[in-house]
């Protein structure tokens, strides 16, 4: 069984930046495709980006690409998003998730943290 404990959201404002990280522990020994997702108050889970465990490919919805990137430090068994220029509609509480494949399927992942809250103001 793999444990995910996500860090590093606060309160930020609007155009600032912030680095979420995701610390895995347990598991078989292999590596996860790596999935960050978010759900805002009153709002259903949202996809924002996922790494795939074989090459390292990357994908962002439109809503966060070129603001948002995921990377892997595999020396501290650590997944990163970094937040730039973040927005207002942003806020929402931040999930990591690792699972076999990469998706923008949330119902696919195997694990997923606890959640970090992000809150961008205006």
């Amino acid at each position: 069984q793999v444990q995910l404990a996500e860090s590093g959201g606060g309160l930020v404002q609007t155009g600032g930046s912030l680095r979420l990280s995701c610390a895995a522990s347990g598991g078989t020994g292999s590596t996860y495709s790596m999935g960050w997702f978010r759900q805002a108050p009153g709002k259903e889970r949202e996809f924002v980006s996922y790494m795939t465990r074989i090459g390292s490919k990357t994908y962002n919805p439109d809503s966060v690409k070129g603001r948002f990137t995921i990377s892997r430090d595999d020396s501290q068994n650590t997944v990163y998003l970094q937040m730039n220029s973040l927005k207002p509609e942003d806020t929402a509480v931040y999930y990591c998730a690792a699972g076999r494949t990469g998706t923008t399927d949330g119902t696919r992942y195997e694990y997923w943290g606890q959640g970090t809250q992000v809150t961008v103001s205006s």
